[in-house]
């Protein structure tokens, strides 16, 4: 029963990015991408819908969504782990980056981790040549890499998003932090002091 529950409320959410766009055929490449950042991929029985609700054949959806790098059709981490492979990026280690990533992740370039936090990817350039080597997670730059940097790195993230987890789950939860009491007022503090009159 859940599942059929799962299964209708992707569906209505598919939908309604559809339509959000006025179900133009225009539109596929921006309904493609809200629905990945909806997934973190692109689910099969979503491009299906697309395609169904679009009025175009399957293979046409399929071909943009294998065009595009950026569109995954298997399901990835929570965290974009992305190294620059640019010809700057590499003559300076970027490769040896890499290594140390799919050392510390315990997986390889183009995988995610078993409990789906991190996935891990190179790019050919991501226009930030002075900095490299370069990784991106979630979009935020670590430059000047090398790989005895890569644990403190991946740590200092962790440690982030955790903060970052922590203060939007509040948020929603409308959980506030607890109030400070109001320091005690010290002997004769809040009395009027009398004004000064002027000397006769």
């Amino acid at each position: 029963m859940e599942a059929i529950e799962t299964v209708d409320k992707d569906h209505a959410l598919v939908e309604s990015i559809i339509k959000s766009y006025g179900g133009a055929l225009a539109s596929l490449v921006p309904i493609l991408q809200d629905i990945q950042s909806e997934y973190r991929y692109l689910p099969e029985g979503s491009l299906r819908q697309v395609a169904s609700s679009l009025g175009i054949p399957l293979i046409q959806v399929y071909g943009v969504a294998t065009f595009f790098k950026a569109f995954s059709l298997k399901p990835k981490g929570r965290h974009q782990c992305t190294v620059c492979m640019g010809t700057a990026c590499h003559v300076r280690g970027a490769g040896l980056v890499v290594e140390e990533l799919e050392r510390n992740l315990k997986i390889k370039s183009g995988d995610t981790t078993e409990d789906m936090e991190y996935s891990l990817e190179t790019v050919n350039c991501v226009g930030a040549c002075a900095l490299g080597p370069i990784v991106l997670i979630d979009g935020e730059y670590y430059g000047h890499m090398n790989s005895a940097k890569v644990g403190k790195m991946l740590k200092g993230h962790e440690k982030k998003s955790a903060k970052t987890g922590k203060a939007r789950e509040e948020k929603a939860t409308g959980a506030k932090k607890p109030m400070k009491k109001p320091a005690k007022k010290s002997k004769g503090a809040g009395k009027a002091r009398p004004k000064a009159g002027k000397k006769k």
